[in-house]
């Protein structure tokens, strides 16, 4: 009730200055830092970066966020593409890509005076997608590297009496350090979970002022509903879902949004014929209630995996786990550089390192000694048929058929972004082809986040590109000191 309360500003305009869609550890950095908790350099701590050092030194006396973030971020170099990620990483973790464990430069001070008011939205609880992972999957980056500002990860799994296997974590560890975080550092208020957002788009705020909402749907004639005379602000819509399972309609006015949805919810599709059949599956979810169920088994034929990302691999190893025979087929050569267990240290990730011996030696033409597994690189599917034989075919040409149990497609997820005019297109490097976090990113400033293509507007995580938790948080940080420039400039 105390919620719906709130949301009811859809006949108001006094709705906080700033709303967030996603609520994963971008949107909870992001809150953090928004919530008046502000990062200095800590006075004589020494930076293994001499110039970076010499810039920190400069002025230490002015918080990170009210500094200038292409000063302090020229010339830093490392494992993402974001100047800023790249500072507030080193800057938090200074050599740890060096295998240091050198403390963080940064001290944080809680100023209230200058929090800015302001909500997150998001499906699940604070976390986003880390709840709808299997709790018991390890995660691909380091378990420290998982941590958010001044709560280490592994802090507070020592409270839990537990240490981490090959310093990676569960992702049922990560979910609840998560919600922890948001607990522990008091950021519950700004919240707000079960809530689904249907449509943000640009209004007047004349036109809301004036209370005219039929004048706002016939307004709408440009995708943004653009209005150079006047103040424009985002009108979002949505829905939450109350304890009985009803949903509640919700419009929110403010004037900058942030989007902070990953990508979780969209699976690829490959868009072949009979992709749509019951057999066929997108999620690793899928292959679990299978196995739970005795829906496949060890007498069963086959199950398909399609792709040669990380997520494939760990249907893999949980198929082979279960002594369950596999069909892998992937587009690739094994030996492809851009192939990600080229990329990946054999010592850190031992499991991933067996799958790819397994694709190496264990293909079709010279089956290995593990005839429960079977590698087709540089395959594709053509066809799935109802009588769930399958259609394979090679680089030449050459096509096979396999009867299998179940197929996974698991070729990587698209943002959904159903919510936005066009999908977002229009906000995308490439305005003519979807949005996608590896091939076309959301375009954006690289030191505020902000859309090149609509003021107001910003993307975090994946969205702009950056897919790793350790480099979310530099975007959380370009945010946070472009909306307090803002504030201040603008005082509410």
């Amino acid at each position: 009730k105390h919620f719906s309360k709130n949301c009811s500003i859809s006949r108001s305009i006094n709705s906080p200055p700033f709303f967030f869609s996603g609520n994963g550890p971008s949107g909870i950095c992001l809150s953090y830092l928004l919530s008046g908790y502000t990062p200095y350099f800590k006075r004589h701590s020494l930076h293994p970066h001499p110039i970076l050092q010499r810039k920190l030194e400069e002025a230490p006396e002015v918080s990170v966020l009210d500094q200038d973030l292409e000063y302090l971020s020229e010339g830093l170099e490392g494992r993402s593409h974001s100047p800023v990620a790249l500072l507030f990483d080193t800057l938090q973790r200074p050599d740890t890509d060096f295998g240091g464990t050198a403390e963080s430069v940064l001290t944080w001070w809680h100023e209230p005076d200058r929090a800015i008011p302001h909500l997150v939205l998001g499906r699940n609880a604070p976390g986003g997608a880390w709840h709808s992972i299997e709790g018991s999957m390890v995660t691909l980056s380091r378990g420290e590297w998982m941590g958010l500002p001044d709560l280490p990860f592994k802090e507070w799994l020592k409270q839990k009496r537990r240490g981490l296997r090959n310093n990676r974590a569960t992702a049922e560890d990560i979910a609840q350090y998560y919600q922890h975080y948001v607990m522990k550092k008091g950021l519950q208020k700004n919240f707000r979970c079960g809530t689904v957002v249907t449509s943000v788009r640009k209004v007047s705020a004349e036109s809301i002022s004036n209370h005219t909402q039929k004048d706002l749907q016939e307004d709408s004639d440009s995708l943004w509903n653009s209005n150079e005379q006047s103040t424009d602000i985002f009108q979002v819509d949505g829905f939450f879902k109350t304890m009985e399972g009803d949903k509640e309609l919700f419009s929110i006015y403010a004037e900058n949004v942030v989007l902070a949805t990953g990508t979780y919810d969209n699976p690829t599709w490959l868009g072949v014929k009979g992709e749509n059949l019951s057999y066929v599956h997108h999620q690793l979810s899928a292959l679990e209630e299978a196995v739970k169920s005795n829906s496949v088994g060890i007498m069963s034929d086959p199950v398909l995996i399609v792709g040669a990302g990380l997520t494939a691999a760990d249907a893999i190893l949980f198929v082979h786990h279960c002594n369950i025979p596999v069909i892998h087929v992937f587009r690739r050569r094994v030996s492809d550089p851009g192939l990600i267990f080229n990329q990946l240290p054999k010592m850190m990730y031992p499991e991933y390192h067996k799958v790819h011996q397994m694709m190496k030696e264990q293909t079709a033409a010279c089956a290995g000694p593990d005839e429960r597994y079977i590698s087709l690189p540089e395959h594709h599917v053509l066809s799935f048929g109802k009588d769930k034989k399958c259609i394979l075919q090679d680089k030449n040409g050459c096509q096979k058929v396999y009867k299998i149990s179940m197929a996974l497609v698991l070729t990587g997820s698209n943002p959904n972004l159903s919510f936005l005019p066009n999908d977002g297109m229009e906000l995308a490097v490439d305005s003519d082809q979807p949005v996608n976090p590896k091939r076309n990113p959301i375009d954006v400033d690289p030191f505020t986040y902000e859309c090149t293509q609509e003021k107001g507007l910003y993307a975090l995580g994946p969205l702009a590109g950056d897919n790793f938790v350790r480099f979310v948080q530099g975007g959380a940080l370009a945010v946070a000191s472009s909306l307090l420039k803002k504030a201040n400039k603008n005082p509410p």
